[in-house]
C-alpha cells in the first residue's frame, strides 16, 4: 500500500488541485483520493474570527502603545467567506466563561463612548467565548465558540468534497494589568478542558471529524500510528474537520491528563515530536525552523506554520517568510492576508500554482537548499 501511494504521489501533476481533481492525466480523482491527508498542503488563516478594532478605539491604543496597535491592525472576513476563498485551516481563540457575561463589558469600549456599534449580547450567554484579547481586541465575526463551529459545519455540509479543515484552538488566560478596569481571563482547568470537547461535539458528530482515537486505532500510541502512515486517505477525509489544541505545554498537560496519548479527546495537541501523543505540531517560524519542520513532516506529523506575523510582511512587502513556509513542506500555511490590505501593500498569500490544496513539497527545505 505504501509503495502504491508513493507511486501515486510521484506521478501527480504539479498543478493538480487535490480538492477538485481535473480528471486529466496526473490529476485523476482515484489517484488523488488514495493520498493520505498529510500529503497535502493548503492555506489557512491566523485568528480567523478577528474583526478590525474600531477606529476610535484603535486611536487610543496607538496613543498608548503604537507598536501594539500596529500588530493588532488586521482583520478577516466572515468564516464562510474565508472557506469560500480556499482557507482550509482556521484558528479560533477561546475564553472560559461558564457563567456568561464575564467579557461582556470591554474596558476599552467604556473608555470610548462614541465608538462604533457592536452587539455584545452573545457575550452574556454561558459558554466559551471567541475574541483576541478581552477588553482590548474583543470584536469577533462569531462571539461564541459554538456559533463559530456552527458556521463551519454548515459550510462543510454544503461542500462535502472539501479536503479536511484543520481548526486550531488557542486558550486565552490571564489579564491586562496595564488596562484599568480589565478582567482576568479564567484559567482552563480540567473541567474547562472537558467543556471545550463538549462544545466541539455538540456541533460536530464523530462521523464528521478526524480524531486522535480514529488515527491511533490499534497502535500503541498516536505517535506510532502517524509514523506508520495511519492518517486517513483524502477519500475518507473529504467533508471532515479536525481540531488541534495550539497551546503551551502547561495547557496541553491539563488537556491530556494521565492519558498515554489522547484517548477520548476531540483534539490533537501541539506537543514535542517524541511524545506518545504526537500527531500535530505548530512550528511558526519557517525560516529558523525549516529543518525541524522537514523532520516533523517526515515523521508523519501534520505541521502548521505561518507565512506572516504581526502585520510585518504586509507593511514591508517581504515575501521571504511566505516562500519558506510553502517550501517547508508543512501541510498548513497560515496568513492574515489571503487578500491584500491596500492600506499597507500588495502582499498576499495564495497556494503556489492556484487551487485549494496541492501535494506538499516532499522534502521541504532540503530540496530548496540543494542538499541530498
Amino acid at each position: 500500500m505504501m509503495i502504491s501511494l508513493l507511486a501515486a504521489a510521484l506521478t501527480l501533476a504539479a498543478d493538480c488541485d487535490l480538492e477538485r481533481p481535473s480528471g486529466a492525466a496526473g490529476c485523476e480523482r482515484a489517484q488523488v483520493d488514495a493520498l493520505k491527508i498529510n500529503a497535502l498542503q493548503a492555506v489557512g488563516t491566523h485568528n480567523s474570527y478577528k474583526l478590525a478594532i474600531a477606529p476610535a478605539e484603535m486611536a487610543l491604543i496607538r496613543t498608548a502603545a503604537p507598536e501594539t496597535a500596529a500588530s493588532l491592525d488586521y482583520a478577516h472576513r466572515p468564516l464562510v467567506e474565508q472557506l469560500d476563498a480556499g482557507a482550509r485551516q482556521l484558528e479560533i481563540d477561546v475564553l472560559n466563561d461558564p457563567e456568561g457575561g464575564r467579557y461582556a463589558d470591554p474596558a476599552l469600549r467604556r473608555m470610548t463612548p462614541n465608538t462604533e456599534p457592536y452587539d455584545l449580547s452573545p457575550l452574556g450567554q454561558p459558554g466559551l467565548k471567541v475574541m483576541h484579547v478581552q477588553d482590548l481586541d474583543y470584536r469577533s465575526v462569531c462571539p461564541t465558540f459554538t456559533g463559530c463551529l456552527a458556521q463551519v459545519r454548515a459550510w462543510s455540509r454544503a461542500h462535502p468534497d472539501h479536503v479536511p479543515i484543520l481548526i486550531l484552538l488557542n486558550l486565552k488566560e490571564g489579564g491586562l494589568k496595564e488596562l484599568p478596569g480589565s478582567v482576568e481571563a479564567l484559567a482552563f482547568d480540567s473541567k474547562a478542558m472537558d467543556a471545550v470537547d463538549t462544545e466541539i461535539r455538540s456541533v460536530f458528530p464523530e462521523a464528521e471529524m478526524i480524531t486522535p482515537d480514529q488515527v491511533q486505532g490499534e497502535h500503541a500510541s498516536l505517535r506510532k500510528a502517524v509514523a506508520a502512515g495511519a492518517w486517513p486517505t483524502l477519500k475518507a477525509a473529504r467533508g471532515k474537520v479536525m481540531f488541534a489544541l495550539d497551546a503551551p505545554s502547561e495547557q496541553v498537560a491539563v488537556y491530556r491528563g494521565a492519558r498515554r496519548s489522547l484517548e477520548g479527546r476531540a483534539m490533537f495537541v501541539n506537543i514535542e515530536e517524541t511524545s506518545p501523543a504526537a500527531g500535530y505540531i505548530t512550528l511558526n517560524e519557517p525560516i529558523e525552523e525549516a529543518d525541524r519542520i522537514a523532520r516533523a513532516v517526515a515523521a508523519g506529523l501534520i505541521v502548521r506554520t505561518r507565512a506572516d506575523a504581526d502585520t510585518r510582511e504586509a507593511r514591508t512587502g517581504d515575501t521571504a517568510r511566505r516562500e519558506a513556509a510553502f517550501a517547508s513542506g508543512a501541510q498548513y500555511v497560515s496568513t492574515d492576508y489571503m487578500r491584500p490590505d491596500p492600506r499597507l501593500s500588495a502582499y498576499s498569500v495564495a497556494l503556489p500554482g492556484g487551487g485549494v490544496a496541492r501535494l506538499r513539497p516532499a522534502d521541504g527545505p532540503r530540496t530548496a537548499a540543494g542538499r541530498p
